[in-house]
């Protein structure tokens, strides 16, 4: 099967180019192995059953002769021959060379290293497949150029139909459902991460001994609330109505899954926009890809036919997940903005000049309106703020974009960009 290039791919490279080796970190099966090889010259697998023993032998006694090779060195698994992190940190030190070892592993296992790795071993975070890397966005539109160039954008038009987003949602970015010739084989790779992650790897990750059903209900909790704004009280609510587990204990569970990279909370941008206090601070649930939260939740497509709330909720995590991945290749981060007045940006991209662009995710052409309403508030609300604060004016969005699962997108007479997520790229 042909290669999906990623977006990572260059951020790869930049790292190599400035380090001597690099880490990529990220869920299972989001392929990390796949795309390191890439850029590898050999590589080393602990996880071939035919070498293995001997591998770990000589990581164990004499792990510097693993480093001999081609390089970039791949080391796969990492993990199971922790002797290598020193090794190869001492080996950069010694040669200070830059581009000399990739490494990746299973999420499903922690590593505690002697060493940081600061300044030679530098990490990566990958995710599942956006919508432009599954060669589903027609790439129409990209963010860079809409940032550099707002005026140059004259429309565009997605490929994609609500069905198509819906059947997206619930398969997920993972490279190996892509490569499944049905649609129900498609769909069962999330199924299958989601009951991995409950009944193994959540007791893998620090081999500490965990209650499958209870890690399973607070996923399952995580995913009623995604894209909220709920509390840890919720959560904690939520898994006590069938389970005597404690406060403390439902914590230590959220940090594992944090650990595995299925939980990835969206944080807080906190302008004092009206007044420190008025501004919400708490992270907003997510998981890293939406389907799993489809699979913990037990839903189909077909259940989408009667359920466009949920639905909504499910496609904003879509939208949060697509726009992290493009926003890592602008050097950007994400965020979202709500105050206790109801006021909100369901997401702000920020790039590292300064520059950023407010957003809302809205599932049908009727919420548009609302969306681009919220957006145009907040900037009057900045403009307001900055006639009378002299110390620390705040910068007005450089974008104003509602993201849709509609069909068409254009610039409205207002300045707001509607634009379809089946248009992005990076």
């Amino acid at each position: 099967m042909e290669y999906k290039k990623r977006i990572v791919d260059e951020l790869l490279d930049l790292k190599l180019e400035a380090f001597g080796a690099a880490l990529i970190k990220g869920p299972k099966g989001c392929g990390k192995t796949t795309s390191a090889k890439q850029k590898a010259k050999s590589f080393v697998e602990f996880q071939d059953e035919d070498v293995r023993d001997n591998l770990l032998a000589v990581a164990e006694t004499a792990p510097k002769k693993l480093l001999i090779g081609e390089r970039p060195r791949l080391f796969d698994e990492w993990q199971d021959a922790p002797k290598l992190w020193g090794t190869i940190r001492k080996d950069i030190d010694d040669t200070g060379l830059n581009g000399q070892y990739i490494l990746t592993g299973s999420s499903s296992r922690d590593v505690e290293t002697a060493h940081t790795g600061t300044l030679r071993i530098s990490q990566l975070q990958m995710y599942p497949m956006s919508l432009f890397e599954s060669e589903e966005s027609n790439g129409a539109v990209s963010l860079k150029a809409l940032f550099d160039d707002p005026d140059g954008f004259d429309g565009c038009e997605s490929p994609l139909s609500i069905d198509d987003l819906i059947f997206a949602i619930c398969r997920g970015g993972w490279p190996r459902a892509l490569l499944n010739g049905t649609p129900r084989a498609r769909l069962e790779i999330a199924k299958d991460l989601f009951r991995q992650t409950y009944s193994v790897d959540i007791s893998n990750i620090d081999r500490v001994k965990r209650n499958p059903r209870w890690a399973q209900a607070i996923i399952q909790s995580y995913s009623r609330n995604i894209c909220t704004l709920a509390g840890i009280g919720t959560i904690i609510a939520d898994v006590r109505a069938n389970y005597d587990v404690s406060e403390q204990t439902v914590y230590e569970y959220i940090r594992a899954l944090e650990k595995l990279f299925i939980i990835e909370d969206v944080d807080a941008w906190c302008p004092a926009i009206r007044s420190k206090s008025s501004i919400r601070s708490s992270k907003k649930r997510n998981m890293i890809d939406p389907s799993i939260a489809v699979a913990a939740l037990g839903m189909s497509p077909d259940y989408f036919n009667t359920d466009f709330k949920t639905l909504g909720f499910l496609f904003e995590s879509l939208c949060i997940r697509d726009l992290k991945i493009y926003s890592a290749a602008l050097d950007g981060m994400m965020s979202y903005y709500r105050d206790r007045y109801g006021l909100e940006a369901d997401g702000v991209l920020h790039l590292n000049d300064g520059r950023y662009a407010l957003l809302e995710f809205k599932l049908g052409t009727k919420e548009i309106e609302k969306g681009a309403e919220h957006l145009l508030e907040i900037e009057r609300l900045i403009n307001e703020y900055n006639k009378t604060e002299k110390q620390c004016v705040l910068r007005p969005p450089d974008l104003k974009i509602v993201i849709t699962a509609s069909q068409y997108g254009y610039r409205r007479p207002d300045g707001v960009f509607v634009i379809p997520i089946g248009s992005l790229k990076n």
